[in-house]
């Protein structure tokens, strides 16, 4: 049964306001700070932010994402917030220029953003990029053959520099590459999934791109599976029932080379389950959800944020006293917390992945809840300290890196793994290094009067 079904059903009973009033102590003794930051209105502005609906951190430090409604329509927005909850609609989408954008945005090397729409034009969606200040442009126009329909994810930047992503296509889905100008590439017709490619790419560590499908693989139950570069396509891992099914989340990967998900169905427990798998395929379950459980949530329908205190969070869609979802975190070896019991008022209905921002703060969006019913835009103080986040996490010695931040105007030095790099501060929030000379994989540093920023991933270099 798909986690949609499941909203017709009756609200826990009062007997397990105990648990809920456990999980609020937990929550204030472990020190994190949930704060509602925004909450959509649908009337001068977008809501109803819909899975798997992607924030992405600009290079002015803002965050961007997208809304599946907008004012006065159904066709959604493009819209800013900052890290302290002043909100900005940046771009109406009418349906002559797509409609529903529900995946959210990529930040590309150019400074614009990356996103798709689902429907629009001749109903089989685009993909658009769109400044800072909201001047949108449309790169392809899907018209439902070879090249696919209906994108529900956006396209992701890969350390080539262009844009790969998945669409609808049929029976199959259809994997792309596409460049900052336009220039589509339609790269394999047989993406497994039934035409529902629902989580977004990930490039990992060795250049591949992995994500999961929502049913097909051998016990149409979903999978993992790994696109090269070039198109060719592998299932990694056929979920069946007792480890999980039916998922809509994208992946992350650690240093280690491991790779975590959610699956919004299935496991022990019926309420679906966390796991880590290996690149070839040996999959381990972390936790398992109980249906409706009113202390863990339920349905994990949004992906996982692995932050730099070493810990993955993320959120279940239902469970909990009043059945609205919360927010949890969980070690890599699978000790699980409850962080925050979602109660309606402060949000409801968890479907989009949330990110971690450079100034430490989890940053997050729901589908439902608030003050008045149509989402919220949350920020989740773990106490993470500030680090630095690259545009691309592999090349060649010479080439620029794009990194965000914060305080860089007093920037001093940027080393990969050591070695200094000659680096150009453009602002506050972004500069540009050069890979330099002699550099191995590793970790980049910025260094400031007042701080050392690390970055959350290692940079590869290749030689």
């Amino acid at each position: 049964m798909g986690y949609s079904r499941r909203l017709g059903r009756k609200l826990l009973t009062w007997l397990f306001v105990l648990g809920f009033v456990f999980s609020l102590a937990s929550s204030k003794m472990s020190g994190q700070t949930y704060t509602d930051l925004h909450d959509f209105n649908c009337a001068s502005e977008g809501c109803s932010p819909m899975y798997p609906a992607l924030l992405a951190q600009g290079r002015d430090g803002n965050i961007y994402g997208t809304t599946i409604s907008g004012p006065g329509n159904n066709y959604g927005t493009v819209f800013r917030i900052s890290p302290s909850g002043t909100v900005v609609t940046l771009y109406i989408f009418d349906f002559t220029n797509g409609a529903a954008p529900q995946g959210g945005l990529t930040l590309g090397p150019d400074g614009d953003f990356y996103g798709t729409t689902s429907f629009g034009q001749n109903t089989n969606g685009s993909i658009f990029k769109i400044t800072p200040d909201g001047s949108l442009t449309i790169l392809h126009i899907f018209t439902g053959g070879t090249d696919g329909s209906t994108p529900a994810t956006p396209p992701v930047l890969g350390n080539d520099g262009n844009f790969y992503g998945n669409a609808e296509g049929g029976f199959e889905a259809t994997g792309y590459r596409i460049s900052s100008t336009g220039d589509y590439e339609v790269l394999t017709g047989s993406i497994p999934g039934g035409g529902q490619p629902s989580a977004p790419l990930i490039q990992a560590s060795d250049g591949n791109f992995y994500s999961t499908s929502y049913s097909g693989g051998t016990n149409d139950a979903g999978t993992v599976y790994r696109m090269s570069p070039t198109g060719a396509v592998t299932v990694v891992y056929n979920f069946y029932s007792t480890h999980g099914g039916w998922g809509y989340a994208p992946l992350v990967q650690d240093s280690k080379g491991y790779l975590y998900g959610t699956e919004a169905e299935g496991g022990t427990l019926g309420g679906g389950v966390i796991f880590r798998v290996t690149t070839d395929g040996k999959l381990a379950v972390l936790h398992n959800f109980l249906d409706r459980d009113s202390n863990d949530g339920s349905v994990p329908v949004a992906g996982l944020v692995l932050a730099t205190d070493g810990r993955l969070y993320g959120s279940t869609f239902r469970g909990n006293p009043t059945n609205d979802g919360g927010l949890f975190k969980i070690t890599k070896a699978g000790a699980y917390t409850q962080i925050h019991a979602f109660d309606g008022t402060d949000g409801t209905q968890t479907e989009a992945t949330a990110m971690q921002h450079t100034n430490g703060k989890i940053y997050g969006l729901t589908s439902l809840g608030g003050a008045y019913a149509r989402g919220v835009l949350y920020c989740l103080d773990v106490g993470a300290r500030p680090f630095v986040r690259l545009l691309f996490t592999a090349g060649k010695v010479g080439r620029s890196i794009g990194i965000l931040g914060q305080g860089f105007n007093e920037t001093t030095t940027v080393s990969f793994n050591g070695t200094p790099a000659t680096f150009k501060v453009l602002s506050g929030t972004y500069l540009v290094a050069k890979v330099p000379s002699g550099a191995t994989t590793g970790f980049v540093t910025v260094t400031t009067p007042k701080s050392i920023l690390k970055s959350n991933q290692e940079f590869r270099v290749k030689r």
